[in-house]
């Protein structure tokens, strides 16, 4: 294929549109570089780190207008992590989970596997779509993500009907949602996430907004747990009442990546200057709106997810028709220095996924869509 050179001027300022890490901005990286020689290196037990740590904490609750007596925990391990965290920790005899995509069915995998639950009760539906656990007798936690980043679709959050009466905690990955999709905590029990997309972080750390009934399970099945005879076993690196007790303090239980907390803490504070989640969460809808109305007016492209109300607006996947591979305009972008649009291999799509985070300017996405015209019509 000759190589396609799109004009600079059509060029987005910045071409990096990943659904898996979001974009660092040029004032983070000013923060990093602060940190460098006051934060980096030093031990995270510290006064100057757990200082960092607690403005994290301070700055979610402000973010996402958290009801009292919810608390944010971190943890290490990021929110592939917290599945196995919520096996050990939060479940208490069995759970039901709803699978519409890759990262949705890894947590229904993990409930599957921890041989002192019972199976999980699974609720499915296709790739493209997205369903919601029913009310189940025995079931004691409901699980489903609120973002699934491998098909782009998005799914409300809210307590199931009965839920409350039969003492069910609802279990929200957000790791693609949070800071980029509105939500109402208190609908949650856990509303977790990895700060490497809206939040503009790195990996290998996880965020939990937990609530008086989580904190209450996760004590709970501690003590059952340290009963003699007891089947359960948990981990001392899963153990949620550890990464509770260490939030607390303003530290993790184990060392943390500090650049990472640098770059948590800077975006946090950068988002709520801006008007926090509805500022964020509106920019996301401005941006992923583009996508999809010219992907509705495209004579060979057109949004993956037919549901309009099912539409993230946070991760947007876009099919190419057969006669315009998908591979050939990856290709031709990444030649010009646009990044990231891959689909997910695991879906075996002819399909665009672009991301489209609060760091990521609406102004860019527009340009983004420009320059895939170009290389289409030069293909």
């Amino acid at each position: 294929m000759d190589t396609i050179t799109i004009p600079q001027s059509m060029l987005p300022e910045d071409a990096r549109f990943g659904s898996g890490p979001s974009k660092i901005r040029p004032e983070q990286i000013e923060a990093l570089d602060c940190a460098a020689l006051t934060v980096l290196g030093t031990s995270h037990r510290q006064a100057p780190v757990k200082d960092i740590v607690g403005s994290i904490r301070e700055g979610l609750v402000s973010f996402f207008s958290i009801p009292d007596g919810y608390e944010v925990v971190l943890g290490n391990g990021g929110a592939s992590a917290f599945w196995d965290i919520i096996c050990a920790s939060l479940i208490t005899r069995q759970a039901a989970c709803s699978v519409y995509g890759s990262f949705s069915g890894k947590m229904a995998a993990s409930a599957a596997s921890a041989p002192f639950l019972e199976p999980p009760v699974l609720f499915e539906s296709e790739p493209g779509t997205y369903c919601v656990p029913e009310r189940t007798e025995y079931v004691d936690t409901y699980c489903w993500a609120q973002n699934e980043t491998s098909t782009g679709v998005q799914a409300p959050v809210y307590r199931i009907d009965g839920s409350r009466e039969q003492g069910a905690l609802i279990c929200i990955d957000a790791t693609s949602g949070a800071g980029a999709i509105p939500v109402d905590i208190a609908q949650t029990d856990a509303y977790y996430f990895s700060p490497q997309k809206a939040f503009g972080s790195e990996g290998g750390l996880w965020v939990a907004v937990l609530s008086p009934a989580a904190i209450e399970r996760a004590e709970g099945v501690r003590r059952s747990a340290s009963l003699e005879g007891a089947r359960r076993w948990i981990p001392p690196f899963l153990s949620l009442t550890s990464a509770i007790a260490n939030s607390r303090k303003n530290q993790t239980l184990n060392t943390p990546a500090l650049a990472t907390l640098v770059l948590l803490n800077e975006q946090v504070r950068w988002l709520n200057e801006n008007g926090g989640l509805p500022w964020a969460s509106a920019r996301c809808r401005r941006s992923s709106d583009i996508v999809y109305h010219w992907a509705e007016h495209s004579s060979y492209a057109s949004p993956f997810v037919t549901d309009p109300a099912a539409r993230s607006q946070a991760v947007v996947t876009v099919d190419l028709d057969e006669s315009v591979p998908s591979a050939n305009v990856i290709a031709a972008l990444r030649d010009n220095g646009i990044v990231d649009v891959s689909g997910y291999r695991k879906l075996g799509r002819n399909q665009l996924r672009i991301g489209v985070f609060p760091s990521v300017e609406p102004s860019d996405v527009e340009a983004l869509v420009h320059c895939i015209d170009y290389v289409v019509e030069r293909l």
